[in-house]
């Protein structure tokens, strides 16, 4: 993502960027703002990089004192609504490198509510949070009652303890108390973009703390649609871990009166890299007959790099029963070891002795926040929060035609 925004950075946007300001300020330099800023170094900077460099020149052409300053800033970022581009953020930006001192702290909290309406200081936050917590998340409390929900938001999106791209809130990892009554605030919020902002935070905070966030579900559960909502995206990680008071929460037990069976890489029907589960529940008593599994010695089917794998599966039970459907995949990493991902593939219902049969594609294309390695993969059916057979292949690197 860093990569293709701090592009947005340039001369002709810092130009249009300075223009705003002098049109303000009337002695603020345009030129000498962008030749400064696009000075030494600033090609080899990432988002954030340029992010402070922008902030830290524009700071050195805006008057010394601080409120004079943003009253400049306040007439200028009228001109970033809208949510577009990468210039809204450096109007918080400016708050947490220039504001965080007791003097200025009633100005600042009043410039971040207002900036966050424009792009959103949940980074900026962080900082005021770390120096003095007890008043900061007084102040986030505040905001989660504000009329304005990019305020309310910010109230639950800065308080997460690990926030992505952001300052990390060890304190808030090892206590998440503190953020409770802003959760608890929220839950029922009217807008959409503040719950999801809820079950993030949550999300986060069952990393370290499942228990909790397990009870705070079960307290929450039936409330009404937004809360139902918001424990089921919460608790997302603690379902792909397979945890087991997560999963019964929503209805997915253990099944023991399931069989998983015709576990296939390939379409069996219609192509010859087919392979059975080599490696399955011991427990699982099929329905179904298998095919034999491939012998001792016979290659491993082969994906492309950048192909696709298709495999096949089929359930069957007893009893009625809730399923979550999902996969992993055991990717080889650049050292050579194994670390598996986890795919939802879906959740669904299957009555009595019903029999259902899936298919199911994974793409090897290399994305910006997974890349692939060649060498011997596996992928493991998961039902219910349980292992259910395990089948390698191999992705082949790619060859120069």
């Amino acid at each position: 993502m860093s990569g293709t925004y701090k592009n947005l950075f340039n001369a002709a946007s810092l130009r249009e960027f300075g223009a705003d300001f002098q049109s303000v300020y009337p002695e603020f330099p345009v030129d000498a703002f962008v030749a400064s800023t696009m000075g030494d170094g600033w090609d080899d900077l990432e988002l954030k990089g340029r992010w402070q460099q922008v902030t830290n020149i524009l700071a050195s052409y805006l008057p010394e004192d601080y409120a004079e300053a943003l009253a400049i800033l306040d007439q200028v970022v009228e001109n970033y609504s809208g949510w577009d581009g990468v210039y809204g953020m450096v109007f918080p930006y400016f708050v947490e490198s220039f504001g965080q001192d007791a003097a200025n702290w009633d100005l600042s909290m009043t410039a971040m509510a207002n900036y966050t309406q424009h792009a959103s200081a949940e980074f900026a936050v962080r900082p005021f949070i770390i120096s003095n917590e007890d008043r900061m998340m007084a102040q986030m409390y505040t905001w989660s009652k504000h009329d304005n929900e990019h305020v309310r938001r910010l109230a639950s999106e800065g308080s997460r303890p690990a926030l992505p791209w952001a300052q990390a809130l060890p304190a808030f990892k090892q206590d998440p108390t503190p953020v409770l009554p802003i959760l608890e605030q929220l839950k029922d919020d009217p807008s959409a973009y503040v719950r999801k902002s809820v079950a993030n935070n949550l999300n986060d905070i069952s990393k370290t703390h499942p228990e909790l966030v397990i009870d705070i579900a079960r307290n929450w559960q039936g409330e009404s649609d937004h809360t139902d909502w918001i424990i089921k995206h919460a608790c997302r990680t603690l379902l792909k871990r397979g945890n087991r008071d997560a999963l019964a929460l929503f209805g997915f037990h253990d099944g023991a009166t399931l069989n998983v069976t015709e576990f296939y890489l390939g379409n069996p029907a219609t192509s010859g890299v087919t392979a059975s589960a080599t490696r399955s529940d011991s427990a699982q008593q099929p329905a179904i007959q298998e095919q034999e599994a491939p012998s001792i010695g016979q290659d491993l089917p082969t994906i492309a790099m950048g192909g696709d794998l298709s495999f096949s599966f089929a359930v069957h039970t007893k009893e009625s029963t809730k399923l979550r459907l999902e996969y992993g995949i055991d990717f080889v990493k650049a050292s050579g070891k194994a670390s598996r991902k986890v795919f939802q593939i879906s959740e669904t219902e299957l009555g009595a002795d019903e029999i259902k049969t899936h298919t199911k594609k994974h793409n090897f294309k290399d994305l910006s926040t997974r890349k692939h390695y060649p060498g011997t993969h596996s992928i493991t059916l998961i039902v219910n929060g349980v292992e259910r057979g395990t089948l390698d292949f191999e992705l082949q690197a790619e060859t120069d035609s």
